[in-house]
């Protein structure tokens, strides 16, 4: 019965992305987007030969971007259930390991912007496909210390992911002279393909664990991406580098280097900002992360849950928040700047986001807290292009720590 309704839900939302996407495209050849004077990621006026740098720039980060997310959410819906189901870990040990994770990724940020910019950032993407790998064989072993490892890795690899990789493609961007309307239209699309993707691999995990009756089948097909991953980088992708610091092999806490963005922040308010809101969305997201699937199942009662088509299910709502605001830059990229569009988008996206996570937890109803949690996921699918855009847009990639 449950498994029908959430089925059910999965194609009716599938079907208003594929509206979506129609709609999309009729605003966009409808609204012709402000160019401005002063582009802030190109420098310069979209040209035919921008425009062709942005459509090779767009496959290449693209296809990487699609494997890698792939690699990714195929753990998404059974790391939970891996660790408490299968492992018998206590929920306050499963909540440790989640938060070794989530550590790792914290304490490893600034010294993954500096070895971006020392020794490349395609050599250090390459780097995460194996220490992701490296996580995913972590998985396999029943033993605490190798489960705690693998999440230091999978915590270490998660800041590449959502650093490096962007900043690649904001530098390849700078370089190719791509203006920043087709910077947010990567940005959009890969936020669209993410979703894409994740309701895919959540669809496959869950037919995945059903045949082979072990949560840690999805590893092993994570881990097999990765390798695919690897080779796609190191066949597709230019290296280049930001500023490079001296002394960053002494300094392994880049004290100086924190000093120095203190500094520069100090200078610009908005930057505090900028970091503000993206310490709390994520936080609530990482929150979400760990809570969901024992939110739903406090919801279900005894039923079991299909997690696969769920997370399918969020993963398409993602994708409904990356469409809705590919229409809303679209329709709007005709009067205010870049900047300030984006800054009211974000605003909007948080307060919604507020009100989901709200109603989830008054809601005792399983029904309820699905369709909650899956507009909260539909801010994530906007919160990613509009986060991406103002960091590209404020802060230049020679001083960027992301």
């Amino acid at each position: 019965m449950l498994e029908s309704f959430y089925a059910s839900q999965l194609v009716v939302m599938t079907g208003y992305a594929f509206f979506a996407m129609l709609l999309e495209n009729y605003i966009a050849k409808r609204h012709t987007p402000k160019v401005e004077e002063n582009d802030p990621i190109a420098g310069r006026r979209p040209t035919a030969a921008s425009e062709q740098a942005a459509r090779a720039l767009s496959y290449k980060y693209l296809v990487v971007y699609g494997v890698v997310m792939a690699a990714d959410w195929l753990q998404g819906p059974y790391v939970y259930s891996l660790y408490k189901d299968q492992y018998g870990y206590s929920e306050r040990m499963v909540a440790i390991l989640f938060v070794t994770g989530f550590l790792s990724a914290g304490l490893a940020a600034p010294t993954v912007g500096v070895w971006a910019d020392n020794y490349g950032r395609k050599r250090i993407c390459m780097g995460f496909c194996v220490s992701y790998a490296i996580s995913c064989f972590c998985t396999f072993v029943n033993w605490l210390p190798v489960n705690l490892a693998g999440r230091v890795f999978g915590g270490v690899s998660t800041s590449i992911l959502f650093s490096c990789f962007d900043s690649w493609l904001v530098s390849a961007a700078q370089t190719a002279n791509v203006s920043s309307q087709d910077l947010s239209s990567i940005f959009s699309s890969a936020t669209l393909i993410n979703g894409m993707v994740a309701a895919g691999m959540g669809i496959f995990s869950n037919g995945l664990v059903a045949k082979t009756q072990t949560f840690a089948s999805p590893f092993v097909a994570s881990a097999l991406c990765l390798v695919v991953a690897w080779f796609l980088i190191a066949s597709m992708w230019s290296e280049n580098h930001g500023s490079r610091t001296e002394g960053a092999a002494t300094d392994l806490l880049q004290i100086g280097r924190l000093k120095e963005a203190w500094g520069i922040v100090r200078q610009d308010s908005s930057m505090v900002v900028l970091g503000l809101v993206q310490t709390c969305f994520e936080g609530s997201m990482y929150l979400f992360v760990f809570l969901w699937v024992p939110s739903m199942q406090e919801a279900a009662g005894a039923a079991d849950l299909p997690l696969g088509i769920i997370f399918s299910a969020y993963m398409v709502s993602m994708m409904l928040g990356s469409l809705l605001y590919k229409c809303l830059v679209a329709y709007g990229s005709g009067g205010e700047s870049t900047l300030v569009l984006h800054a009211k988008l974000s605003s909007l996206t948080l307060l919604t986001a507020a009100f989901a996570l709200a109603v989830s937890n008054l809601a005792s109803d399983s029904h309820w807290r699905f369709w909650a949690f899956c507009l909260f996921e539909a801010c994530v699918g906007m919160y990613y292009p509009i986060q991406g855009m103002l960091r590209g847009t404020m802060i230049q990639t020679t001083t960027e720590p992301l």
